[in-house]
């Protein structure tokens, strides 16, 4: 560690000057006719030297930056895939732990055979996990990001990252493991037709789906959007291109994901597959509803559907972003990306074999052994249930890098050995049903649809069992919004809203002041400490475990099921839409 320390000053100094140059650079490169550009001057530059504004402002002893562990080949974090959230004070009746979490030894055809349902408010980790070492959790960034005005965050996130990393194929900008992008995927309405297909060739696919409680929520940091992409096999017809088979095939796994027997999808011809697929007994030229098949159709017709699996070499690519807003105030997905994740299911595991991989999690965590993360080099890591997983994030010039295998570990956290997951999944699953949810993520296009076996909305029932808009129970805009006085959340209120849209979405000013401050987490390059952009210091967020907290109260631990009930009718139906709430895709 004496390296490390040896280090210190050299880093400081070099991360320092960097964030006084590189917003300059970056800003006055990329839009020369810019009026923002032209008119920067040096003073307005963010400065961290300043005694205000301490480059990192951690305790006495533990301010050594994230890069130099990197560097010199030190492991910060051995239980990496212990994410921030599971520090979360319950205080014994708030439980944001739930949305994770599940036991369902009920059902015997589930696949995920994870059972930790008994992780809710309990906190039972190792000697080196009951220290937080999510550091970027109780920094307070008011004092970072006073000085960066809301013109430059704005020209900042209207940046395209993403085009020139994949153009660009060369030194350190190159893409590692399988190489998978979308043109123009930095601006949707370019990138994708109505029905969510890219429109250069690449047979990627976007979906319209629910984003998951409350992380991927852009009023606690980010937007987001996702695609998948099947394999060759089912996207042709004796060799050929087909996008009646494709469409298809993509129906049929969405009931396999959803367990359901029938869904709409966009309109295919059954003459060109050869199957009587809605089971009228006709061949038709044109038909806009599924049921559900043993087999897949076309090249994949000798390939089965497996309950709550996807087939082998099924592909998701996922880009988290920074919040866009529009003149009006209004939130979209902004072109700049924080990371772009990507996930291959490489190979496919029976459910013997997948329950053999959870009782061997089961078995490591029970000998208080730390997790395993197989790392495999530019590829990613191996999940150990027939998933690849890469992601890419910006250094410290907002170009998108590989990310180092430290930073790749906290992938492994959520899309290993979790309970809540379907094949080692969320988004897909959480798929507006049938044709309404092909297409770009459109959150004004959505209800707050219950979850299966559920009454209430699923984003209300989050805030009545977390008692907050976040699992921090911190997102002060939420609480001041959708919860009374005496902490209770108001019912009345919340299903009054039209859309999920107007429940979820930052103000203009929050949503400025968050782009803010991860900006300040991509200068440091401390995504080691954390990726959260949290404004001031968590308080309800522990640093330390102590056996004597209050364990969650058992009327406090619930079951739950990630799917959505689409069909049930809430009090205030979808097509209620507000024109100014529409606007949510890239502008």
């Amino acid at each position: 560690m004496m390296t490390l320390l040896n280090s210190q000053n050299t880093y400081k100094s070099a991360l320092s000057s960097i964030s006084v140059i590189a917003l300059t650079l970056v800003i006055t490169a990329c839009n020369d006719d810019s009026s923002i550009s032209k008119n920067i001057s040096q003073h307005e530059i963010v400065n961290l030297d300043e005694p205000t504004a301490k480059q990192f402002p951690y305790q006495e002893g533990h301010d050594i930056p994230a890069m130099a562990y990197i560097e010199h080949g030190e492991v910060y974090n051995h239980e990496t895939v212990i994410p921030p959230q599971c520090y979360t004070k319950t205080d014994g009746v708030n439980n944001p732990c739930y949305a994770c979490h599940q036991t369902n030894t009920d059902d015997k055809d589930r696949t995920n055979k994870m059972n930790d349902g008994s992780l809710q408010g309990e906190y039972q980790f190792s000697d080196l996990g009951v220290t937080n070492h999510w550091k970027n959790l109780f920094v307070d960034r008011r004092p970072l990001i006073k000085n960066i005005s809301d013109e430059q965050i704005q020209h900042w996130v209207k940046q395209d990252n993403y085009t020139d990393f994949i153009v660009n194929q060369q030194g350190d900008k190159k893409w590692r493991g399988e190489y998978t992008p979308i043109k123009d995927l930095a601006y949707p309405e370019r990138a994708f037709n109505k029905q969510g297909l890219a429109k250069d060739g690449s047979h990627w696919v976007a979906f319209n789906y629910k984003p998951f409680p409350s992380t991927f929520w852009p009023t606690n940091g980010s937007t987001s959007d996702a695609m998948i992409r099947l394999p060759k096999a089912f996207r042709e017809h004796n060799g050929q291109y087909s996008q009646d088979v494709y469409f298809a095939n993509l129906a049929l796994v969405e009931m396999a994901m959803k367990e359901t027997q029938h869904t709409t999808l966009p309109p295919i011809s059954e003459k060109n597959i050869g199957i009587d697929l809605n089971a009228d007994n006709v061949l038709a030229n044109r038909i806009d509803s599924i049921n559900r098949q043993n087999n897949y159709v076309g090249d994949a017709r000798n390939i089965k559907l497996a309950h709550t699996l996807y087939p082998q070499d099924t592909e998701f690519l996922h880009t988290v972003r920074y919040l866009g807003v529009n003149d009006d105030g209004t939130i979209y997905n902004a072109p700049r990306m924080k990371e772009v994740r990507y996930m291959k299911k490489h190979r496919f595991k029976t459910v013997q074999s997948l329950a053999s991989e959870y009782y061997l999690e089961q078995k490591e965590k029970n000998s208080e052994n730390l997790p395993q993360v197989k790392q495999l080099g530019d590829k990613g890591i191996n999940t150990g249930f027939g998933w690849t997983v890469n992601g890419y994030i910006e250094n410290e010039q907002g170009e998108l890098r590989h990310q180092y295998d430290q930073e790749l570990a906290f992938c492994s956290g959520c899309h290993k050995t979790i309970g809540s997951t379907l094949d080692q999944t969320f988004s897909f699953p959480r798929k507006v049903d049938g044709v309404k949810g092909w297409g770009y993520q459109n959150l004004a296009s959505q209800h707050d649809a219950p979850n299966r076996g559920e009454t209430k909305g699923e984003f209300l029932t989050y805030f009545e069992r977390v008692g907050g808009g976040d699992e921090f129970r911190q997102n002060t805009e939420m609480l001041s919004r959708w919860f009374t006085e005496d902490g209770t959340v108001n019912v009345e209120k919340v299903q009054a809203v039209n859309n999920i849209y107007e429940l979820i979405m930052p103000s203009a000013k929050r949503a400025l002041q968050l782009n803010k401050a991860y900006f300040t987490i991509v200068k440091e390059q401390s995504y080691l400490f954390g990726r959260d952009a949290m404004l001031s210091k968590a308080t309800n967020v522990l640093e330390t475990i102590d056996e004597d907290i209050q364990p969650l109260s058992a009327e406090h631990r619930y079951q739950w099921d990630l799917r959505l009930d689409w069909q049930k009718q809430m009090s205030s139906p979808v097509d209620r839409v507000s024109k100014k709430s529409a606007v949510v895709e890239g502008e």
